[in-house]
């Protein structure tokens, strides 16, 4: 039995949810090892139900409130047993912190919290980068608790800035690092590779840091 994962992914009104896709279209090429059951979006006729109709993946529009009883209703409904966050706006509370985790277009834990990210993360890490503070910036990937991008982080792989960077071109930079990455990284954790134990980052086995 491959692992069942729900995949959580805002997108927008009119956009978004290429990782998601980008997920689906690695399990039927076969880099990732899962079931994908479903995907949900707070945005009920945007770019991620677009996406998610087309490639014949079950929708599920989660418009609030965001309780524990909410996101464990769903996670149930779906009988899924990995949860991955991606592009997910909202903060979880309540998922088993060991199945659940997320993909951060930034460094963490500096360019991380409430509001971080999508193109904030990326002016953020601009401005330090012409203040002469960092020279590159992050795809990180981590487990989720219930504070925004606090859980232990297992997947770090760096981004060169450019001198002539914007936030557009540097995220794009961003977005096809993640790509590639993602359902390398998502495959590891579904089956074991990278694990803790939900309560002490001390137990973090398996992290990969490329940018050491």
């Amino acid at each position: 039995m491959k692992p069942k994962l729900i995949i959580f992914a805002s997108g927008t009104k009119s956009g978004g949810g290429s990782g998601f896709q980008n997920l689906v279209e690695s399990v039927r090429n076969g880099a990732l090892d899962a079931e994908i059951v479903a995907v949900i979006s707070n945005h009920e006729y945007g770019g991620v139900r677009i996406r998610a109709d087309k490639l014949g993946v079950p929708f599920e529009f989660f418009p609030g409130p965001y309780t524990t009883e909410n996101y464990k209703k769903i996670v149930d409904k779906f009988s899924a047993e990995w949860v991955a966050l991606s592009g997910w706006l909202k903060l979880v509370v309540g998922l088993d912190p060991r199945t659940t985790f997320n993909i951060h277009p930034g460094p963490l834990p500096r360019f991380g919290g409430k509001g971080m990210y999508g193109h904030y993360v990326h002016g953020a890490v601009i401005d330090a980068y012409k203040r002469g503070e960092i020279t590159d910036s992050a795809v990180t990937m981590h487990f989720v608790t219930p504070v925004y991008d606090e859980g232990p982080v297992f997947f770090r792989y760096p981004v060169e800035i450019l001198a002539d960077d914007t936030a557009e071109t540097l995220g794009a930079r961003i977005n096809a690092t993640e790509h590639k990455w993602q359902p390398i990284i998502t495959d590891k954790v579904i089956h074991g590779e990278i694990s803790w134990d939900g309560k002490n980052p001390d137990s973090l086995f398996g992290a990969l840091d490329y940018t050491k």
